[in-house]
């Protein structure tokens, strides 16, 4: 069984500024940051910071919340697939 690529949080964010017709410069403009910071991430070059994720979110009426789990999963995500943990031994017992 093959695992599907992880989807990075900016294919979420150029999703949602396409349905509003929000350009990648006036979402820059609104949140004051250059436009190379929003084409890096709609780019996937650039990580949701948290600056970033209160920035678009007050601007698109979201919480960073979702923008930093969305960055968080797709890091985890990525992490497991290219990380070999099998050969670590637990040195502590998991609380289930």
């Amino acid at each position: 069984m093959t695992t599907a690529e992880p989807i990075h949080p900016a294919e979420h964010l150029a999703e949602i500024m396409e349905e509003l017709g929000i350009t990648q410069y006036r979402l820059a403009r609104t949140i004051g940051v250059p436009q190379i910071r929003i084409s890096d991430i709609v780019h996937c070059r650039r990580s949701i910071t948290a600056d970033s994720a209160l920035r678009i979110g007050k601007a698109l009426g979201m919480t960073p919340d979702f923008w930093l789990s969305l960055q968080r999963m797709y890091d985890l995500d990525k992490a497991r697939a290219s990380t070999d943990v099998s050969g670590i031994e637990p040195l502590v017992e998991m609380a289930l």
